[in-house]
């Protein structure tokens, strides 16, 4: 199995959640790399993974979504300097970690992740996503794992239209009727999760809701007989919102299972991104315990 991690979960969630106290030799902010520095050596340490890679975002204009759709994530402001230093030093720290690190300027974390996994099941390798993101859900097949490692939650394929609602295959066409308050992606009004969940179960995908929109008016659904009428009226719409709820899974990648097999830490580099950073002996026991970690 490879455990793909969407890194910037996991950095934002330190930058909350850690006292912002710490601080480089520089002066600069420090929290979030070490919050995410114990996040992923803990998990590190319970899953002793043989493959793993971490996927980081990089916002910039004219990216494969916003050439869609300009307004996509235009209501998100930009992560603040000393964040998008500490983002430069996370993506350090997993090398030094030896840990395969992606980025990609023009796609998403989810797209190189999705991308990975496609490749690595070609392989005969399961993968288990480690992430906090609801859209991720969409890329689970039989024997792989959706797992947000903070909150403990595992599921697997089956638990997954148990817990969201909807199976993973229909995944995207559910968040297009949704819409995604969060990534400025319109949905058809009036149509909420549960809404949107019953005609993911009652068509197979978008295409057959479309292809027999009268069959919408008998469903058990508050407003079903107008309902047709205005995913009608949206349709255009909503083929583009899949557009940008579909996860690229096409990548360009040129990486193969050998070159996504966890190294040991260098622990002299290790060393000396940690005094660097400001950060004390916890990190360093715990890298050299890493450092004796064979994968399971």
């Amino acid at each position: 199995m490879i455990f793909l991690v969407d890194a910037s979960v996991y950095v934002f969630r330190a930058w909350h959640s850690v006292l912002p106290d710490m601080r480089d030799r520089d002066g600069n902010p420090a929290h979030a790399v070490f919050g995410f520095a114990r996040f992923l050596g803990d998990l590190i340490e319970r899953v002793r993974p043989t493959y793993m890679a971490v996927a980081f975002d990089q916002r910039r204009a004219g990216s494969y979504r916003n050439r869609i759709y300009p307004p996509y994530k235009a209501n998100r402001e930009r992560a603040p300097a000393d964040l998008a230093l500490q983002f430069e030093h996370c993506r350090e720290l997993c090398r030094r970690l030896g840990v395969a690190v992606f980025v990609d300027p023009d796609y998403e974390a989810d797209d190189i992740i999705g991308t990975l996994a496609a490749l690595m099941r070609r392989q005969g390798v399961r993968s288990a996503f480690i992430t906090r993101d609801k859209d991720l859900a969409q890329l689970v097949r039989d024997g792989d794992l959706f797992w947000d490692f903070g909150a403990r939650e595992q599921f697997g394929y089956h638990d997954i239209e148990r817990h969201f609602g909807v199976r993973p295959e229909r995944f995207a066409d559910y968040l297009a009727l949704t819409g995604d308050e969060v990534d400025n992606i319109p949905g058809v009004p009036g149509i909420g999760h549960r809404t949107a969940a019953c005609l993911m179960r009652s068509f197979s995908s978008l295409d057959e809701l479309y292809g027999d929109l009268a069959r919408v008016a008998h469903l058990k659904l508050r407003g079903a007989g107008t309902l047709g009428a205005r995913l009608s009226e949206h349709r255009e719409s909503v083929y583009l919102a899949r557009r940008l709820t579909r996860i690229a899974c096409d990548l360009s990648l040129e990486v193969a299972a050998p070159g996504l097999r966890r190294r040991l830490p260098d622990m002299p580099a290790l060393s000396d991104l940690y005094d660097r950073l400001g950060f004390g002996p916890f990190l360093r026991r715990q890298g050299e315990r890493l450092a004796h970690l064979p994968a399971l």
